[in-house]
């Protein structure tokens, strides 16, 4: 049997599995999406769109769906730590509900402090239920960096005053999955920034168990929702880079996708931000870009039901997937001029980093060329 067909057969399994638990929601997923409008039709193109996501061959588009519609039968823990509520927002935040937000609606959720109506003891009630009734079958979803200084004093939740770190420590005891929602909770994001007076932290540096990390500030909803998808279906995680994403998600560099690419190809550089180029969409590399060095599939997904994504709208990627990106990739409206980079057309999981200089890209002379025409602006 080839590797998709036993995949196949364990996401068949798995379905099968979740079918013996009884229904957490009163309204099925179809009859959710009839009410907004949304026809079978597309949700199935829908389906068939994520499985090309998850880089799984156009038959499992009927598990994907499968999956969506048993959704509910997976309890979903979502904690807030050290953050900003932007990678909730990036999901929930649309004026018109899609399937996406429509499917994640459809999940058992459980607890999440922003989007519950329970507060105070009710809400510290809801946390203790979940995780001892769903003990070693809930997904646990982590937003933010958990600070660890002073032994996590820097942050507490709740009327009982636990800290973030104990209350993550204790959730991920019974956790069948761990998914840290942004670069905070993956890498400690901007707390963990020098000097990190509060020991910022992400979430695989204070837990005992693997943790799926979905870097981004915020992530994009489909990589938020494939994730979830592709627990749900197949009970486990899928295969991961070196940093532990997702490679259906962060396995390709943001420079090789992306729609200015052309321009970088061509020596044609955005010199300052209004200038001409900026006007004609040329390359943003030498304003900051940092897609040379960034893995994730912002070009591709985009933001906001698949409008836009930072460099389409005219300001150079951040770097915001990466590691210590606040530090590492500062100044973010200027060229790194040297970085530590794992390799030349590397991919995301690829170990042994090589010092680049200003040709970091490499891609061919005239490229390299065109980039040193003018000096770059210190």
């Amino acid at each position: 049997m080839d590797t998709h067909a036993a995949l196949y057969e364990q996401g068949k399994a798995r379905l099968d599995a979740l079918r013996q638990f009884a229904p957490r929601q009163q309204q099925t997923l179809l009859e959710k999406l009839q009410q907004h409008g949304i026809s079978r039709r597309d949700f199935m193109k829908w389906s068939a769109m994520v499985t090309g996501m998850l880089a799984l061959p156009l038959p499992f588009s009927n598990l994907v769906a499968e999956a969506a519609e048993l959704a509910d039968r997976v309890p979903l823990i979502w904690l807030h730590m050290a953050e900003c509520t932007g990678c909730s927002e990036s999901l929930v935040r649309a004026d018109t509900p899609n399937l996406d937000s429509l499917i994640f609606d459809h999940i058992s959720l459980e607890y999440h402090e922003t989007l519950m109506a329970a507060a105070g003891w009710q809400a510290e009630e809801n946390l203790e239920h979940a995780l001892e009734t769903y003990k070693g079958r809930y997904l646990l979803a982590v937003e933010g960096a958990i600070p660890t200084a002073n032994n996590g004093s820097f942050l507490t939740v709740g009327c009982k005053g636990h800290t973030g770190l104990e209350i993550v420590k204790h959730a991920a005891e019974g956790a069948a999955a761990i998914i840290s929602v942004g670069t905070c909770a993956a890498f400690g994001g901007v707390q963990a920034a020098y000097p990190n007076p509060t020991g910022a932290k992400g979430v695989h540096e204070v837990v005992s168990k693997p943790v799926i990390n979905l870097g981004g500030c915020p992530p994009s909803e489909k990589n938020i929702v494939g994730t979830l998808m592709y627990f749900i279906m197949f009970g486990k995680l899928p295969a991961l880079d070196m940093f532990n994403r997702p490679k259906w998600a962060y396995g390709a560099r943001v420079h090789d996708n992306c729609e200015r690419r052309g321009r970088f190809d061509a020596g044609e550089f955005v010199e300052e931000f209004g200038d001409h180029g900026a006007k004609e969409g040329y390359c943003l590399y030498k304003v900051g870009c940092k897609g040379p060095y960034t893995y994730n599939n912002c070009p591709t997904e985009r933001f906001n039901h698949h409008t836009s994504w930072p460099v389409l709208a005219g300001h150079g990627c951040m770097g915001c997937s990466e590691p210590n990106f606040w530090d590492d990739m500062a100044d973010f409206e200027k060229p790194l001029g040297r970085q530590l980079l794992h390799g030349l057309d590397a991919t995301a999981d690829t170990v042994g980093a090589v010092i680049l200089g200003a040709t970091v890209v490499g891609i061919g002379a005239h490229a390299v060329a065109s980039i040193f025409a003018k000096p770059l602006e210190e």
